[in-house]
């Protein structure tokens, strides 16, 4: 079975890490957020992977490539932004005749029985109730359970707060594909956006039946207060704090923590709820609740809540920062 991964997106709500960082390459609890969905796909028999790339597309491939070099990955080009109906039309020819395909949005992490969605009988749709249906596609289900009998994007007055996760399973591949062309072939001009929703919604309007299923937990990692909420979650719950690290120099760890290899650390506190990257420097500060990137250098800070890019420098600073890669601050006043 194929799985269709778009990764085009620009990550806006991620600035400015996203500037240099796809969003999808983001770490949480010491993994990328793609590295999570392709061990999940894999786990529930995947054996092929679409990538639809765009910005910052080749850092996608080069980490599919070096981290994943056994995986069977076809990679298309979104070159504009097109919506995610588009993204997924781009994919048709290397989907071909396949009947079944799972899509799963390149920033959404779920908890859920997904062999048991693979395995059912009927397409469907992984949906959780929210306070804000309006900034979500949006599932109305039927007197039927669980039965989808209407989606639609981001709806202005929303008769349901069922928003789609970000997770779709497809059992009529052909079907969709074929709505698809029609809204394609017949937008408005080149730069109408073309939602999946819509092409689902043809699907039902046809008598395909396409059921929902309510996922456990939902981590839309597109926002630093979620992505940090993620790290968090995922430390503590799937034991995923490192264990049987090295003795750090006049250092005191607090569980639950991720450390890459190579990470030097000295005289400071670290933790909980700290994702530390490869090869990054910390000297005399205290972390909690914070992502560090790698190669990240930090000396004299206090730090809490805070995203810190790759190759990030900072000196000498107690507040909560968001601050992107290859960034360099200092104020220690020297």
């Amino acid at each position: 079975m194929k799985a269709i991964i778009p990764v085009a997106g620009p990550g806006t709500r991620l600035r400015p890490h996203t500037y240099t960082q796809p969003k999808a390459l983001i770490p949480v609890a010491g993994k990328p957020i793609l590295g999570f969905i392709i061990d999940q796909l894999q786990e529930v028999g995947v054996t092929e992977f679409v990538f639809v790339l765009g910005y910052l597309g080749d850092k996608i491939r080069s980490y599919v490539e070096d981290k994943y070099p056994n995986l069977k990955a076809h990679y298309t080009i979104q070159e504009k932004r097109e919506g995610l109906g588009h993204a997924i039309w781009t994919a048709k020819k290397i989907v071909g005749k396949d009947k079944e395909v799972l899509i799963v949005l390149g920033d959404t992490i779920i908890e859920v029985d997904l062999k048991a969605v693979v395995d059912a009988k009927y397409s469907s749709l992984g949906v959780k109730k929210v306070e804000d249906p309006w900034n979500f596609g949006v599932a109305e289900v039927g007197a039927e359970a669980n039965v989808i009998t209407k989606v639609i994007e981001k709806p202005k007055f929303p008769k349901s707060n069922l928003a789609l996760v970000g997770v779709y399973m497809i059992k009529e591949s052909p079907e969709l594909f074929g709505a698809l062309d029609a809204l394609v072939a017949n937008r408005a001009d080149a730069d109408t956006e073309i939602h999946l929703a819509d092409a689902i919604q043809v699907m039902i309007d046809k008598g395909i039946r396409i059921n929902s299923f309510k996922v456990d937990q939902w981590y839309d990692c597109g926002k630093v207060e979620i992505l940090l909420e993620t790290n968090a979650t995922l430390l503590k719950k799937y034991n995923f704090a490192a264990q049987n690290l090295p003795k750090f120099d006049n250092t005191i760890i607090i569980q639950p923590v991720s450390i890459a290899k190579g990470a030097r650390i000295s005289n400071s506190i670290i933790g909980p709820n700290v994702t530390i990257g490869e090869d990054a420097e910390i000297k005399s500060s205290i972390l909690n609740n914070s992502i560090i990137g790698d190669f990240a250098r930090l000396n004299h800070v206090i730090l809490k809540r805070s995203v810190i890019g790759s190759d990030a420098y900072i000196k000498g600073l107690s507040q909560s920062l968001n601050i992107g890669d290859n960034t360099e601050i200092d104020l220690s006043g020297e």
